[in-house]
Parts: C-alpha cells; sequence; structure tokens
C-alpha cells in the first residue's frame, strides 16, 4: 500500500484473476516505467476474501435472469482490507454502465497518488457494494468485456504515459488526440514518395508557422468528420468563450 511522500503513483488491482496483470503493461514504455519504479502495481485476489473452503465470490441474481453476480460481501471485504482513503486515492469499478473515460479525467487520475481499481465479473457486481464503498463507475467504451482487467489496463495505461518520466518527449503530448478537444493531425515519415504518395508540401517547407497552421487545419477537418459529437462540444466550449 503506497505510504509516505516517497512513494510512486500506484495502481492497485482487485480481480479474480491476479495473473492477467501486468500484461501488457510490462512491456513498452510502461514496462520500462514499471521497472525503473516511476510507478507501482499491486494486485489483489478478491478470492482471498471469501468465507467458506470453495472461495466462493458469487451467487444467483435475486429477481432470476442468466448468469451470477458478485456477492458485495466478499467484495466490500477486499476493498476495506486495501483502501487507505484520503483524497489521493480514488476508487474505480471498471463497468460498462459507467461514465466514458475522458482524456480530461485521465489527466486528473494521474495527478492522484494511487487507484484502486475494482475488476467485475459475471453479470455484474451487486449494486450495494457499489453504493456502500461509493465506487466511482467509468467505462471504456460503449461494448461489453467478458470483465474488468482489459479495461483496467487500458486506463493505467493512460494515466501512465503521463507521469513524469515515462514519455521521453511530454511536450509532444499536447498534440495528442482529444488534449485540446481535436483528434491529432496525420504523421508523415520516410519514404517520399511511397507508392506513389506523396508527403503533404508544407511538411517539406521548413516553415514552422505554416506547419502549425496546417496541422491544426487537418486537426479540425478531422474532428469534424469522424468525431461531430467532440466538434460540437468544442465550438460550444468555445461559444461561451467568447462571449
Amino acid at each position: 500500500m503506497p505510504d509516505g511522500p516517497g512513494t510512486p503513483w500506484t495502481a492497485t488491482v482487485l480481480t479474480l484473476f491476479p495473473e492477467m496483470f501486468p500484461g501488457p503493461l510490462g512491456a513498452s514504455l510502461a514496462g520500462k516505467a514499471l521497472e525503473s519504479g516511476l510507478w507501482a502495481l499491486e494486485c489483489v485476489d478478491i478470492r482471498d476474501f471469501a468465507g467458506d473452503k470453495h472461495r466462493t465470490v458469487d451467487d444467483a441474481p435475486f429477481g432470476g435472469g442468466p448468469g451470477m453476480v458478485m456477492r458485495p460481501d466478499v467484495l466490500a471485504a477486499a476493498i476495506d482490507a486495501t483502501v487507505a482513503g484520503g483524497e489521493d486515492e480514488a476508487l474505480i469499478h471498471l463497468s460498462p454502465r459507467g461514465a466514458p473515460l475522458t482524456q480530461a479525467r485521465v489527466r486528473e487520475l494521474s495527478a492522484r497518488r494511487r487507484l484502486v481499481l475494482v475488476c467485475g465479473r459475471f453479470e455484474g457486481v451487486d449494486e450495494r457494494a457499489i453504493q456502500a464503498r461509493e465506487l466511482e463507475e467509468i467505462s471504456v467504451g460503449d461494448y461489453v468485456l467478458s470483465g474488468g482487467e482489459p479495461a483496467a489496463v487500458v486506463l493505467i495505461d493512460a494515466c501512465v504515459r503521463l507521469l513524469p518520466g515515462v514519455v521521453g518527449a511530454p511536450d509532444g503530448l499536447a498534440d495528442e488526440s482529444f488534449e485540446a478537444g481535436l483528434l491529432e493531425y496525420p504523421h508523415y515519415t520516410r519514404p517520399n514518395p511511397w507508392e506513389g504518395r506523396e508527403v503533404p508540401e508544407v511538411l517539406l517547407s521548413g516553415h514552422h508557422e505554416r506547419i502549425r497552421t496546417w496541422r491544426r487545419e487537418r486537426a479540425e477537418e478531422a474532428t469534424r468528420r469522424r468525431r461531430p459529437d467532440l466538434w460540437r462540444r468544442r465550438r460550444g466550449a468555445e461559444a461561451v468563450d467568447d462571449g
């Protein structure tokens, strides 16, 4: 459990499958940062808090229906043994019915000292546990996964890359998709030409102001075409600022 001013940013995952971690988080940028101590990963096996010899964590849903539901007593016991409390700790349940994960929320969570991530399974988690432990529900997309573990990996990776020292050129983060309410502009590199396709002339000009303008225009064009919802939100925010 993170403790003290020198403790790195920590992700604590409550799961029925601790063997799924670190998974992709043990490779590339996140993996190197984990090895170097820029962040820490903890896994808590929810089954360790079951009260019977079979380590039972689920039961049939009241009201009938398919599948099973994660028991509130077992999950609450795991949470209570894990959380430290305090403003620097966020307690999150990965769920398809949660609020959509955004880059703005990722940035907020990366500024915390610790995330406790509850990974549900089966048909879901007993609602009483969610309410009693005040779990923030977050969704990584409008689709359903077999469990919360892949979603936890997504959330952790998004946060880790924003931590100081993880990305080699942190200034580049400011131009990425969603940072300014826009999708990112297109990128090009060698060879040129390739399969008869040329790199836009402006990118070869060396004229930095023209390049910045071109990239901005392409970002706006991509956002209008591919994500009209983002574009409307951005235009609305600009109208408020101008008003």
